[in-house]
C-alpha cells in the first residue's frame, strides 16, 4: 500500500446551490469586490486575488490552492440568477485543475496510444 496522494480526477465536481433572499446584484459583489469577498473566502485561500475569467452579473471562476501540501489547486465557479422567489440562486461547482492532463506523456507511460503503436 502506498502513501502516495493520488491526484483528483480533473472530470469530479463538487455542486451546491443556494437560494438567498437577497437580489441578485447584492450576492454578485459579495462575490466579486474583495473587501466583501474575504470575509467569506479569504485570499489565502485563492492562487490569485483575482478572477480567472467572469461574466458580469452572473457568473465568476477563481483558482483555489490548498492551505497544506501537497497544495493541489481547484477551480470555483460561482454561478448567480435571479430565483422564482425574487431573490438569488446561488451555484458553486468546484472542479479539480487539469493542468497535469495537458503536460505531455512520456513514451514509456503505457498510454493507450504508446501500446497500440507497439
Amino acid at each position: 500500500m502506498s502513501d502516495a496522494v493520488k491526484p483528483d480526477r480533473p472530470d469530479a465536481k463538487l455542486v451546491l446551490e443556494f437560494d438567498f433572499d437577497a437580489p441578485p446584484a447584492k450576492v454578485w459583489r459579495a462575490v466579486t469586490i474583495p473587501e466583501l469577498r474575504e470575509r467569506w473566502l479569504p485570499d489565502r485561500d485563492l492562487a490569485g486575488a483575482a478572477p480567472e475569467t467572469s461574466i458580469p452579473g452572473e457568473e465568476v471562476r477563481y483558482r483555489l490552492r490548498d492551505s497544506e501540501p501537497p497544495y493541489r489547486e481547484s477551480h470555483v465557479i460561482f454561478r448567480i440568477g435571479p430565483n422564482a422567489d425574487g431573490g438569488t440562486r446561488f451555484r458553486i461547482i468546484q472542479q479539480a485543475c487539469d493542468d497535469d492532463a495537458k503536460l505531455p506523456q512520456p513514451a514509456n507511460s503505457n498510454c493507450c496510444l504508446m501500446r497500440v503503436a507497439a
